[in-house]
């Protein structure tokens, strides 16, 4: 970039100016309030004092006091924010300094020098998919410069190259290096004042709950005040839409524009090479830390959790035919898109980043070439990866409790035991993924073999017709179920785009009806494939002297997907019920709803208690699940007290739910596992 800043477009100047605009508006608004505010102190403060003046004693000064509160409570409901500062979490970072990691420190000094902005004030390690400029903020963060700080995800270095880490840093300084970006800070700012007074109440319950406890007379003027004080939260939650919205469309805005930064600094594919992978990367380490999250209770952990993610990014790009060069895997849109049918598209006025598309769309239009040489992995910088990676492992680890000694697992031990795992979670590859997103339905045994299946093979049934057929239904059901949000009004949009064409809401009910008739053509069409399919290695079987045995796997796994749509209604029920644990609610909403659960325990209990029984489920059980299942069956549980939650109780409901759930899954993928293995056997 050489200190040359970058221009502005007609667009953010645009969203920049409506920003500005919604600004002046919250300002306006506030003006009003606060007048009102002082206004009613004033009054309320003459009005107890002349109470007080008229007939001295202590009633009336409780009486003068408790309506003098009502100004003093709304007013400081209103200036809260100015005392108020936003501090980030740092308990998952780990400081480092230039000393520590010298070439890392002059590799940052240079894409500062060239973005023309700040060195960062401190810089932290995390073990995230991820790198940011953070800094603890307030209201006189608008008046008062603040040096930021930097945090880099270990799991982010570990799956990038050196190029690409340049381009992903300079994207982030790119957000502060110019003064046309100050803006941004200001909506950003004036978002967290309107925030802390509609959500940040906790200070101010407490003020105002401790007030309430002095007397019952002063408690009902505090009432009194609260009532007021909802009704400027109201007023402030308008506005808040108005500004957040606002703020959203510039934060979008200021994305490419630290992307055109970054490009200038880096190139345009670099970047772009590193946006497409970050999922990827993101969800391999999610993968790593789920698998020993399952190793909890055999207190085994590893070394390095990093060098697994490495290999789990890998593996699943050979599993998604995804190319690698470098070293390091290039997702492309085809690569995403495979399982993306869906037609229908809606401009998301909440996001606060541009779609990936968009961005690598506007990326490539740059077109901005630099040479950075050979790309090297990121890792290189550092002192010691192998070593630095360790120790956030250990500093990961440490927040783990262990009941018994722990095992490490070696690099070797973890790739045959995720390998493993991932084959027993897979259907054959035979199927060509048809049967992850497609359950067949119960059918008729002697309709199936009626069906024309001449001249057909494999590659009819699970060809890229098929699977195509399979994820544009699947994209059929989810538009449908948005659409009718749509129609509801749930999902408050103006205009939406489907197949290439702009809609308004009305149009919704109309499009619903149309990919509905689709939708069960499709449906129709995939059963009739089910039917072939059967057919087909049905005749197979006949030439072993296997079609009972066939029809019999069929006719289990029917029978499990039937248990399965009727036993996974309790669980839904109850999950949708207890959302109301989630929400403020006054306390005998929440006694009315906590009673209403014994009901709709009722069958969960009973299927429970026949899954106790039943080998099937037996065999799945680990120790834990078994003593928290027989604790919840043991008696009723009451979920709410007179001094608030029975978190022990609610505990063991919720580890009830989350293992009832995974037991009916684990039993329904294996009842179709069995049966398509043994499909795939009558093929060879």
């Amino acid at each position: 970039m050489q200190n040359a800043e970058v221009a502005i477009s007609d667009n953010f100047k645009k969203m920049a100016t409506r920003a500005i605009l919604s600004i002046i508006f919250f300002i306006v608004v506030y003006i009003l309030l606060i007048g009102f505010a002082i206004g009613l102190t004033i009054a309320c403060g003459y009005f107890g004092l002349g109470i007080v003046a008229a007939h001295p004693s202590f009633i009336t000064i409780v009486l003068g006091i408790g309506v003098a509160s009502i100004g003093v409570l709304v007013l400081i409901f209103l200036i809260k924010f100015l005392f108020s500062t936003h501090k980030i979490d740092r308990s998952h970072l780990v400081e480092i300094k230039s000393s520590d990691e010298p070439e890392l420190f002059s590799f940052i000094q240079k894409i500062v020098d060239e973005v023309d902005t700040d060195f960062p004030k401190k810089i932290y390690l995390s073990s995230d998919v991820n790198a940011s400029v953070f800094y603890d903020s307030s209201f006189w963060s608008m008046f008062f410069p603040i040096k930021k700080n930097l945090q880099i995800g270990v799991g982010l270095v570990n799956t990038i190259s050196v190029p690409e880490f340049k381009a992903i840093l300079a994207h982030e300084f790119g957000h502060f290096s110019q003064r046309s970006m100050k803006v941004g800070s200001y909506v950003y700012n004036v978002n967290q004042v309107i925030y802390n007074m509609l959500y940040d109440n906790e200070s101010y319950g407490s003020l105002i709950q401790r007030w309430a406890n002095v007397d019952g007379i002063i408690a009902l003027f505090v009432m009194l005040a609260v009532k007021i004080v909802e009704m400027i939260q109201w007023i402030l939650k308008k506005v808040y839409e108005l500004v957040n919205i606002s703020y959203m469309s510039l934060s979008r805005e200021m994305e490419f524009h630290a992307d055109e930064v970054a490009a200038n600094v880096a190139g345009s594919s670099p970047l772009i090479t590193s946006l497409m992978r970050l999922d990827l990367a993101n969800h391999s380490l999610n993968s790593t830390l789920n698998f020993y999250g399952g190793k909890i209770e055999e207190a085994v952990k590893t070394q390095n959790i990093f060098a697994q993610q490495k290999f789990v990014m890998d593996f699943y790009a050979k599993e998604n035919e995804v190319k690698i060069e470098n070293n390091f895997p290039i997702v492309s849109f085809e690569n995403l898109n495979r399982y993306n049918k869906s037609k229908l598209v809606i401009e998301d006025q909440w996001a606060s980043h541009p779609s990936t598309k968009d961005r690598v769309t506007a990326l490539k239009k740059l077109n901005i070439i630099v040479d950075n040489g050979q790309p090297q992995p990121a890792g290189t910088l550092f002192k010691n990866f192998e070593s630095l990676q360790q120790k956030m492992t250990d500093f990961l680890f440490a927040k783990v409790e262990y009941k018994t000694e722990v095992t490490l697992k070696t690099k070797e031990e973890f790739i045959q035991e995720f390998t493993s795992q991932h084959e027993d979670g897979s259907f054959p590859e035979i199927y060509n993924n048809y049967y992850d997103h497609w359950n067949t339905s119960s059918f008729d045994f002697e309709e199936a073999k009626k069906t024309s299946i001449y001249g057909l093979n494999i590659d009819d049934f699970f060809g890229e017709k098929m699977i195509n057929q399979v994820y544009a239904q699947q994209a059929l059901e989810n538009d449908i179920q948005t659409l009718t949000q749509i129609t509801n009004k749930t999902f408050p949009i103006k205009t939406f785009d489907y197949d290439g064409k702009k809609h308004k809401q009305k149009d919704a009910a109309n499009l619903i009806s149309s990919l509905t008739s689709d939708l069960e053509d499709s449906k129709k069409s995939m059963h009739e494939n089910d039917l072939k399919i059967f057919n087909f290695f049905y005749s197979k079987a006949k030439t072993k002297g296997l079609e009972n045995q066939l029809q019999k796997k069929y006719k289990a796994y029917f029978d499990t997907e039937k248990r399965y749509a009727q036993w996974i209604q309790p669980f839904e029920r109850l999950s949708e019920h207890t959302q109301f644990i989630q929400e403020v609610l006054p306390y005998e909403v929440i006694r009315e709803k906590a009673d209403g659960l014994a009901l709709l325990e009722n069958e969960l209990k009973l299927n429970i208690k026949e899954m106790l029984e039943d080998e099937k489920y037996k065999k799945y059980m680990s120790e834990s699940t078994l003593n928290n299942f027989n604790l919840y069956l043991s008696k009723d549980w009451l979920y709410i007290q007179p001094t608030g939650y029975n978190e022990d109780a609610l505990n063991i409901l919720f580890q009830s739910m989350n293992d009832y759930q995974v037991l009916l899954n684990r039993s329904y993928f294996d009842s179709k596992k069995d049966f398509l293995v043994f499909q795939e056997k009558l093929n060879s």
